[in-house]
């Protein structure tokens, strides 16, 4: 028999996406089959699935919190935004369409077959699936042909928890109002709440919990304090990243418009000898930077853009002239080089743009996208490292000198002095070997971390935080069978 929970949010970024990994962790940790679900997400940072498809980096995480390897059927909606009105819509890991928001809109609820089809599948294979909702329910002017809130608790019978969360202010408005503006229907699906990232003495919020389960007739499964060790999981918003380093060697990363699989950051975060600052528009590329570090984007030519508006190429020809490095990932990659061609119109309009010109090497869009979890070698030092591509177009040149083998061919480019590299591959630093060696580079020599293994201590701490402040057994038993 599976049984099946909806974390649903009182408002976006209460920390869902995080509570369903506790969740998940914790109740794995009890021996049960555990599975995530997300019915429809919004992302750039999506990761490769065993099935060759691409989901959301969350859910990807989420799966890691069930021992799982990441599998289409745990997000089987994602919209990757490529432009203000915009997005690229991928179903069951492959992509279907690229459309406006207002057509999206009009289609959506022809996709639930496809999000309940998913959904079953994975039920077959689990005890528990823990669903997480996108947004809020709350905002009841999307309620129609919705897919992602309760318009797949609906479909599915699966019961709903309510998160508010505290920090922002006005959790009993947050949690109270939305049981006001919900219809009946709607509202009874819901049978708990809990608040999210609370500081300091929780008890002294035992009278305000009371006044929601009063005024909302829901069961109080808890009020959670913050948790101090959510650094050091993988960054849902690039914003989220927190460089916890205060060493002098630093890492500049532009924040480009449609900054992509920026997880590549994540590892570098988490040492303490270096510093990693996002770049914010407006800003410039700081002087003092030892690496500038250029991410995947959803729309290169329209970053490349982006890119030079902020005066940033120009910031970027002086740090090499001061002899600083600079690392371009998938997007970033194809930005480095001297040519665009986008004959076919790809990403909007068809076209020859000239690149920044520090490698050389062109890039040719098309419509193929390539998603692949890769084993590649750092020719430079034999280090073996598990990465994966998630990208269109094919980047070439006479002189390209790559730095990089995946699989028996050659891969990615080099300046001549070796301080200006590009690549497809996400995922490099996570291999601490491979990220000891490049980062030697910049003059780091120690007080490198266990990347991975410091990510599996913050979901098991995770799981004991789920344990100690949440009312799991509530939990389960509002749980509904499927």
């Amino acid at each position: 028999m599976t049984k099946a929970i909806m974390i649903q949010g009182a408002g976006s970024n209460v920390g869902k996406s995080m509570l369903v990994a506790g969740i998940c962790r914790a109740m794995t940790r009890r021996g049960l089959r555990v599975a995530p679900f997300k019915p429809q997400n919004m992302s750039n940072n999506a990761a490769v699935t065993v099935d060759g498809g691409e989901i959301g980096r969350a859910q990807a995480l989420q799966a890691r919190a069930c021992r799982l390897s990441p599998h289409t059927d745990m997000n089987p909606v994602l919209l990757k935004p490529e432009t203000d009105v915009g997005a690229q819509v991928v179903v069951q890991g492959k992509r279907l369409a690229t459309l406006k928001a207002r057509d999206y809109g009009k289609m959506k609820s022809t996709l639930m077959p496809k999000v309940l089809e998913s959904f079953t599948r994975l039920a077959d294979t689990a005890d528990l699936i823990v669903v997480e909702g996108a947004g809020s329910p709350a905002e009841i002017n999307l309620r129609t042909g919705d897919i992602a809130n309760m318009g797949f608790a609906e479909a599915a019978n699966v019961p709903v928890v309510l998160i508010g969360d505290i920090d922002r202010g006005g959790v009993i408005a947050q949690l109270v109002g939305t049981h006001a503006v919900l219809p009946e229907g709607d509202r009874a699906r819901i049978k708990g709440f809990a608040v999210n990232k609370f500081r300091g003495d929780v008890s002294l919020f035992a009278d305000g919990a009371r006044e929601i389960a009063s005024r909302t007739g829901w069961i109080d499964l808890g009020t959670l304090p913050w948790f101090d060790q959510a650094h050091r999981l993988p960054a849902e918003d690039v914003m989220d990243i927190s460089s916890r380093g205060t060493g002098e060697i630093k890492i500049a990363v532009p924040r480009l418009s449609r900054i992509a699989n920026f997880d590549d950051l994540d590892p570098l975060a988490a040492e303490l000898d270096i510093t990693v600052e996002i770049i914010e528009a407006g800003h410039p590329l700081p002087g003092d930077a030892d690496l500038v570090l250029i991410p995947g984007t959803k729309s290169t030519i329209g970053d490349l853009k982006f890119f030079r508006a902020q005066g940033w190429d120009i910031d970027l020809l002086a740090h090499v002239r001061r002899g600083g490095h600079v690392l371009g990932i998938c997007g970033g990659y194809q930005m480095l080089g001297r040519w665009i061609d986008d004959p076919d119109g790809i990403e909007g309009h068809a076209g020859r743009h000239e690149g920044l010109g520090l490698l050389d090497v062109e890039t040719v869009m098309s419509g193929d996208k390539r998603l692949a979890a890769v084993c590649a070698i750092d020719l430079a030092t034999g280090h073996e490292v598990s990465a994966y591509e998630i990208h269109i177009g094919r980047t070439f040149g006479p002189d390209a000198r790559p730095w990089l083998t995946v699989e028996g061919r050659s891969e990615g480019a080099m300046s001549a002095d070796g301080k200006v590299l590009g690549c497809y591959l996400h995922g490099l630093f996570a291999s601490d070997a491979f990220r000891a060696a490049y980062l030697a580079r910049l003059g780091v020599t120690d007080g490198l971390t266990d990347f991975e293994g410091g990510v599996e201590k913050a979901l098991e701490a995770l799981a004991d935080h789920m344990e100690t402040h949440l009312d799991l057994d509530g939990l389960m038993g509002l749980a509904g069978k499927i």
